[in-house]
């Protein structure tokens, strides 16, 4: 007895001290959640061009919402954003972000685009100029409700109310003021599009930047969670990792985290954690 006494007391010095217990995450890595923006305002609200709707807030079993940041096209907020971060900081929830980007009128053009981190001596730097402060209104509206988000979707499709123009290059200038002002504002982007429309504004541009991809959705597409798997495994757009996949129906937009992103480290890079606690 004493001998295997012994032999224990050995293996044990020989393997070294015990490797302690890893405490369990408390909240979880959010696997299936949704995205939510100015139509689930309360009907009514919001400029002329895009009144709010008053669609449902995500189901209860979403573990995850990705708020919009604006009422549609740029330079408009979406006008119940602070509501929703409250519906969020009630439910104990993970938040994301995303803003829509558009091409900026011309008045938006004369009024931003003289002042900026490029010298407004043409055309393009002009646009630049213009996108930078595109994404700093947004910036300042997260700040105003309280988001402490450290990355946010680019929302880069066609958008009537906006227009983007038949010039790539054009396109592309605003885009690029956009992605400085936000990470001049220290946060992280990543883009929400698809193929097609990215063709169609941006052209061939490879920024390397994550993905959040769409699979459609409505009744008659017959599109939902599953379709939303296959678009983890896509090629990308513009060359960067697709993390979040989309699928819709009438009333709902539905989102879930690709494998990948699965980890503590994406959850805690795409997510804050709203409670009432401010946990």
């Amino acid at each position: 007895m004493k001998l295997l006494l012994a032999l224990i007391v050995l293996m044990g010095t020989l393997a070294g001290p015990a490797t302690p217990a890893v405490a369990a995450d408390p909240y979880g890595i959010p696997v299936k959640g949704a995205d939510a923006s100015w139509p689930n305002c309360p009907k009514g609200m919001g400029i002329p061009s895009r009144r709010t709707k008053g669609l449902p807030m995500p189901r209860a079993d979403a573990k995850f919402v990705i708020l919009g940041l604006t009422n549609g096209p740029g330079f408009y907020p979406n006008p119940c954003i602070v509501r929703q971060v409250n519906w969020a900081r009630q439910r104990g929830i993970w938040v994301g972000t995303y803003a829509m980007t558009t091409f900026p009128k011309p008045k938006q053009i004369r009024t931003y685009g003289a002042e900026g981190p490029w010298e407004p001596a043409g055309a393009g730097n002009r646009l630049r100029n213009a996108g930078y402060a595109q994404a700093q209104f947004n910036v300042a509206t997260m700040e105003r409700a309280g988001l402490t988000n450290t990355f946010i979707w680019v929302d880069v499709e066609p958008y009537p109310v906006a227009p983007w123009t038949s010039s790539q290059k054009r396109n592309k200038a605003v885009l690029d003021g956009v992605l400085r002002g936000y990470r001049d504002a220290g946060l992280d982007v990543g883009f929400y599009t698809s193929p097609g429309p990215w063709r169609d504004i941006i052209g061939s541009a490879r920024y390397g930047l994550p993905e959040w991809r769409t699979a459609g959705g409505h009744p008659w597409s017959n599109t939902d969670y599953s379709d939303a798997r296959r678009m983890c495994r896509v090629t990308s757009v513009q060359g960067g990792p697709i993390l979040v996949a989309q699928w819709w129906d009438t009333k709902r937009d539905h989102d879930l985290l690709c494998q990948r992103t699965r980890t503590q480290t994406w959850r805690d890079r795409l997510f804050v954690w709203m409670s009432e606690d401010e946990r």
